[in-house]
């Protein structure tokens, strides 16, 4: 009894208590809603006329790539195609520790030391031109394109890719003036790592300064209009301050979920050149399926090497089939034997687009007879393994033309006058030196479809291999149509007109075939865009 009755007094000292705690919370939270001052206004919508006549400061993983921006596929890239396949390996493996790392932006400089450190600064130059623009341009929003447009002057500033990576696409494919990113510093021409965000921030500085002089004042007076990410990024470059930029728009993460990727129609410069092994994104998961696949791979090029060097042409397709490859010949004008030579007795003159160094091969497996392929520069792995004839051209225009009539008075003839491989859907200015051969001419449709792994590419060395990696594909395709044979004028020495007019028909003819875009692009523009060199493989020099 004693008890019960202490312990109620005890019980209504104890809600007495929680009421007076109550109470003291709802007045301090009702203090905090009173004293708290109302929100700014909202900042004005964007609009693509307030940018005319503008610098303007951009972020380039917020406006210029459609979010959210996976940088893992664009570090792997380079590892790849700069460093080979055992420093993608080590990216690839070491990709799930990262996920340890405190933020995004620790995660990215990993990346970039694991893929950057230790390689050649040409070389990863030389990536970051040719290789990574066609990536990134199927990553980039129509929206930010118009923005960079609509401005006067543009400074694109990355967070995560450094500025190597990212220099060539941003310059000479979205048409920016500047770009800010991480430098990686270069001892004796190797990339030796990242430098500090001080440094980087200073040298960023002292570019726009000598670039832009005092267009990027100080706020009041005639500073730049700043385009930043959402704030939840975390992501605040020094060049997006006050100092620099009058005025600034964030791009929120509903807005950038309606932005559309930009058409292949609409790039302010046609991607017609791009250079690489890889023929797909290489996210984690389509990199382990690569590496997984690679012994398999490597089996099939054996196979199908040894399938096109010594089965009849007639059993190469079926067989190739067996492993994945597929063949398409469409219904049209196929030449067959019985329709005998050409004119004079002699051989027919074939003339194909350029896809790959498999292109006289598959002609020659599609009329089921041999010819001879003319090629200016073949390696010697190339032509041990070809298993049709070839005939070195040597760049002298008298010479190769009686080369040439000497191999078509033999037998059949095939040439590319593109003069060389084009991976897109376009047609290179064709050579008019089989149009002064004097002969009809038969053009051939030729397009190849790979999924993995591009077998062309203009990186000193590696072109050997070009033949293998097409083979390595697991369903690689060809498409062949042979169209109606060309009249062409008689070879003479005024005839250099007629002749470039028929190169000319029968560009437009392989274009409408294959539903491909003409252009009066050469080899030399070529090797320029990718390699910065004019694509003329040295000779030897000759022994006394």
């Amino acid at each position: 009894m004693k008890s019960s009755s202490l312990s109620k007094p005890l019980v209504s000292l104890f809600f007495l208590l929680l009421r007076k705690l109550a109470g003291r919370r709802h007045h301090r939270a009702r203090m905090a809603v009173t004293t708290k001052p109302s929100p700014p206004p909202p900042p004005p919508l964007l609009t693509l006329d307030m940018l005319h006549g503008q610098t303007l400061v951009v972020d380039v993983e917020a406006w210029i790539l459609r979010p959210p921006v996976s940088a893992f596929p664009y570090f792997m890239l380079v590892a790849v195609e700069a460093g080979g396949f055992l420093r993608g390996l080590l990216l690839l493996l070491l990709y799930p520790l990262m996920f340890l790392l405190p933020g995004d932006g620790a995660r990215a400089r990993t990346m970039a030391t694991v893929a950057l450190v230790g390689l050649e600064e040409k070389e990863v130059a030389r990536v970051g031109r040719a290789v990574l623009p066609k990536f990134f341009m199927e990553a980039t929003a129509a929206e930010g394109v118009a923005a960079v447009q609509a401005a006067a002057r543009v400074v694109a500033v990355s967070a995560t890719f450094p500025r190597v990576m990212v220099d060539g696409f941003l310059k000479e494919y979205v048409g920016v003036d500047a770009v800010v990113g991480p430098e990686v510093r270069s001892v004796g021409g190797v990339l030796a790592g990242l430098m500090d965000e001080e440094d980087a921030a200073e040298m960023a500085a002292k570019t726009l300064r000598a670039l832009f002089g005092d267009e990027l004042e100080v706020a009041g007076k005639k500073g730049a209009v700043g385009l930043v990410g959402p704030a939840s990024s975390g992501r605040v470059h020094c060049l997006f301050s006050p100092y620099y930029c009058k005025e600034t728009f964030a791009v929120s993460e509903a807005d950038t979920r309606g932005w559309r990727p930009l058409p292949r129609d609409k790039y302010p410069r046609p991607l017609v050149f791009h250079d690489g092994r890889l023929a797909f994104a290489p996210t984690p998961p389509a990199a382990l399926a690569m590496y997984t696949f690679l012994p398999f791979g490597i089996a099939l090029v054996v196979f199908r090497t040894i399938a096109f060097s010594f089965l009849p042409y007639r059993v190469c397709f079926p067989v190739g089939a067996l492993t994945g490859m597929h063949y398409r010949l469409v219904a049209g004008h196929v030449p067959t034997v019985r329709q005998g030579r050409g004119e004079g007795g002699g051989g027919r003159l074939y003339v194909c687009n350029h896809r790959t160094l498999l292109d006289p091969i598959i002609v020659a497996a599609a009329l089921g007879k041999p010819v001879t392929a003319v090629t200016y520069s073949l390696s010697p792995v190339s032509e041990l393994i070809a298993p049709i004839r070839t005939a070195r051209l040597t760049r002298d225009r008298e010479k190769d033309q009686r080369n040439m009539a000497a191999v078509l008075a033999r037998g059949d003839l095939v040439v590319c006058p593109e003069g060389t491989t084009c991976r897109e859907e376009y047609l290179l200015r064709l050579s008019p030196l089989f149009a002064e051969l004097g002969v009809d001419v038969n053009p051939v449709a030729l397009d190849t479809r790979v999924g993995m792994f591009y077998g062309t590419s203009t990186k000193p060395g590696a072109k050997w291999m070009d033949p293998f990696y097409f083979m390595m594909n697991p369903r690689p395709a060809y498409r062949v149509e042979f169209l109606p044979r060309a009249a062409t004028t008689p070879a003479d020495n005024g005839g250099r007109g007629d002749s470039i007019d028929v190169a000319n028909r029968v560009q437009r003819e392989l274009g409408e075939a294959l539903g491909f875009e003409l252009t009066g692009l050469t080899r030399k523009d070529k090797y320029m865009t990718l390699a910065g060199n004019e694509g003329v493989v040295p000779t030897a020099p000759k022994k006394h």
